[in-house]
């Protein structure tokens, strides 16, 4: 009895895994259901299936069972669809009921073609994949397998979507297409991955792409792909009508990177972007960008700038709508030859911009109120850490060192590119050694200040006042000041008051050596709110060097005093007992003149004068010269002219020869006589000419021989008086 179990048992054993076996594999074949699945089709709408042999197999997987057929004829909408097998999933029980359920239905596609894809996107939605489909996609292939899945009324609770697309060949822009596109895709109800996309966008190659869409409210993509691209000019000109809008991107030129790539874009219903965010990390191997206007700074930089050469630059950044930031760390060149380290980092989030730059410097670099220069070729470093705010800048430091030279400014607070206010300022450098403080007052103080291009500096400022924002009490203290003609102006001290960028009270006082002095005073009559300035100083040539008209004058003393009131004043400027030595101006008059021996005295040991007197009035930028009188020995000179504010010089006047040529004239019989009379006044020898012109090319007119006007000789006549 037992051996009869065992053998039944045995038998059902072996028979059941030989069932399965072939239900697994081979299946049985029937035809039982076909007319009861096309019935069930044909109840939805616009779907017309075909069924051949049936073959009844179980899914050993799942441990459910389905019935499957090949190349069925299915029709939507009057569309045939490519189905090369068929599998639908049964409720087991539902076989011995009238009621067959379907579970799942698993359709497997024929490779399609483009020609296909066009074809079905009649059905599509939404209209926008549609138009893509139709007007986009160019060619590819695609393979794929959909299962559906039914709920117990038999109606799509979700589906499965999966597959490759190969050779795909898309045009996303007017002549910038995606080519040569293989990916693997995989979509349910609410959410389409997209994976192993390679392909290449125009000269950009993409690799090991991936998308994912959710599409539970509206759309939201996340994409992560590299990219690799070697572009020329040449190249790059291809893309110039995308990136037009781009200044920045569109001024790089040469560029080879290969860049780890990160987008998020999330779209409402209607398909407009609510947010979105693009991420790049990965190395610019080189790359050069193209200044739109080359930069030259006369002030600091005196190399022309036009390209910026960039290469192993390890770049990180982050796009979004409020802001972009942007980490860079490798190494630049202004020249294509010399790469120095760069660092930075940049954080632009709204109006407000954050950036810190590091960067190795071996341009010749200037900085002229302070006669520093950086020679070409060596190196320095400078660091900049600063905060913008629309159009307020604070610099909460900038540095610059090199091996000897040190200047460091500390939380500098710019407002419309003027000064508004500092905290520190250290400079050392191997001819100047100062401190500027701003707390209370405005502290200067140092062992060592190089002014001798500050004459020069404030000329070249002209009407600009970058500190105009400042407002405060101000106290220099320098032990000593070098200044032009290598003098050093000892011990400086001034104290005074600063309102709008401008001083209203100064009291200063300096040492040349040799007793020789510099005072300069300032005072503000606030009733009239007019300023009185007077300067007066035992050596003339450090203060006036650096202007062309007195180019050549030495020795003597100088007073000047000025009332200022508003835009306007009036100056007056008096050295006495001086001499011009090799002035190229006067030597030039002299010799047109044809007073040779006077010349040649210019050029050798100098014409002497007793006094130098210059009354003008200045508004704005045109300066009216009232009178310029110089008297001496040899020579007399009455002045009188302008300068525009273009810089446009016009000067005429009259110069006297010297006394002693007149009385050695009028010593001959009659004409002596003639020439220079005995009477003071009448007849007198004399040069009349004109200059003009802007500076470096003022040309210079004379009428050789004249009779003195009375108001020379009136001139003359009084200043003997009041020497004698």
């Amino acid at each position: 009895m037992k051996k009869i179990i065992f053998n039944f048992i045995f038998f059902f054993i072996i028979t059941f895994i030989i069932l399965i076996s072939i239900l697994s594999t081979i299946g049985v074949e029937t035809n039982k259901f076909n007319n009861l699945i096309s019935d069930r089709a044909s109840q939805t709408k616009k779907i017309n299936l075909q069924l051949k042999t049936i073959k009844f197999k179980i899914n050993p997987k799942e441990l459910s069972l389905f019935l499957e057929t090949k190349n069925p004829q299915i029709t939507y909408q009057n569309l045939s669809i490519p189905v090369s097998n068929l599998k639908v999933y049964i409720d087991f029980l539902s076989l011995f009921k009238s009621n067959l359920k379907i579970k799942k239905i698993n359709i497997f596609l024929e490779e399609l073609d483009i020609v296909q894809l066009n074809e079905l996107s009649t059905i599509i939605k939404p209209s926008n994949l549609k138009s893509i489909i139709n007007n986009k996609i160019k060619n590819g292939k695609l393979i794929s397998e959909i299962e559906i899945f039914l709920d117990e009324q038999g109606v799509l609770k979700n589906f499965i979507a999966k597959g490759k697309i190969n050779n795909l060949n898309v045009e996303l822009l007017s002549d910038l297409n995606f080519t040569k596109v293989n990916l693997d895709f995989f979509a349910d109800k609410n959410d389409v991955l997209i994976k192993n996309i390679f392909g290449d966008l125009g000269d950009i190659n993409i690799s090991n792409g991936d998308v994912k869409l959710n599409l539970d409210d509206g759309i939201k993509l996340n994409s992560n792909f590299n990219s690799k691209f070697n572009l020329d000019d040449k190249l790059l000109d291809n893309y110039s009508k995308f990136l037009n809008k781009f200044e920045f991107i569109n001024n790089i030129k040469n560029v080879e990177a290969n860049f780890n790539n990160s987008l998020f874009i999330d779209l409402d219903s209607t398909y407009k972007v609510k947010n979105y965010s693009y991420s790049i990390l990965g190395k610019l191997e080189k790359g050069i960008y193209k200044l739109s206007n080359p930069f030259k700074s006369n002030l600091i930089i005196n190399d022309e700038i036009e390209k910026i050469y960039l290469s192993n630059l390890k770049i990180k950044t982050v796009f979004s709508p409020k802001s972009i930031n942007l980490n860079a760390e490798g190494k630049y060149s202004l020249n294509g030859l010399d790469f120095l380290k760069l660092n930075l980092e940049n954080e632009l989030n709204n109006d407000l911009l954050n950036l810190k730059l590091n960067l190795d410097f071996i341009n010749k670099l200037e900085l002229e109120i302070i006669n520093f220069e950086k020679p070409k070729n060596t190196i320095a470093n400078l660091s900049l850490n600063l905060e913008k705010n629309q159009e307020n800048i604070m610099i909460n430091k900038l540095s610059f060192e090199d091996k000897k030279n040190s200047i460091i400014i500390n939380d500098l607070v710019l407002k419309k590119n003027k000064f508004s206010s500092f905290k520190k300022i250290k400079v050392l450098t191997s001819n100047n050694d100062f401190l500027i403080f701003n707390d209370k007052k405005i502290l200067i103080k140092g062992k060592k200040f190089d002014g001798k291009n500050l004459a020069k500096f404030f000329k070249k400022q002209g009407k600009q006042n970058i500190i105009q924002n400042i407002s405060k009490d101000i106290e220099i203290d320098f032990k000593n000041i070098e200044v032009q003609m290598s003098e050093t102006l000892q011990n400086f001290k001034l104290i005074g008051e600063i309102n709008n960028g401008q001083f209203t009270k100064i009291t200063s006082k300096g040492d040349f050596g040799g007793d020789n002095f510099l005072d300069i005073t300032m005072k503000k009559d606030k009733k009239t709110e007019k300023k009185y300035l007077e300067i007066y100083s035992d050596l003339t040539r450090p203060l006036l060097t650096e202007y062309s008209f007195f180019k050549g004058l030495s020795g003597g003393k100088l007073l000047f005093s000025s009332v200022i009131d508003d835009t306007k004043s009036n100056s007056k400027l008096k050295i006495e007992n001086f001499k011009v030595v090799n002035a190229p101006g006067v030597i030039k008059l002299l010799s047109l003149a044809d007073l040779g021996g006077l010349a040649d005295l210019a050029e050798g040991e100098g014409l002497s004068f007793d006094i130098l007197e210059i009354n003008m009035e200045k508004n704005k930028n045109f300066l009216k010269i009232n009178e310029i009188l110089a008297l001496g020995p040899s020579i007399s000179v009455l002045m009188e002219g302008y300068q525009d504010e273009n810089g446009l010089t016009s000067l005429r006047g009259t110069l006297v020869p010297a006394k002693t040529l007149n009385k050695m004239i009028s010593k001959i019989p009659v004409i002596g006589n003639i020439v220079v009379p005995k009477e003071v006044g009448e007849g007198l020898f004399g040069v009349s000419f004109k200059m003009k012109g802007s500076e470096g090319k003022i040309k210079t007119t004379i009428n050789p021989i004249r009779t003195l006007t009375p108001r020379f000789i009136q001139k003359i006549i009084d200043r003997n008086k009041e020497t004698k």
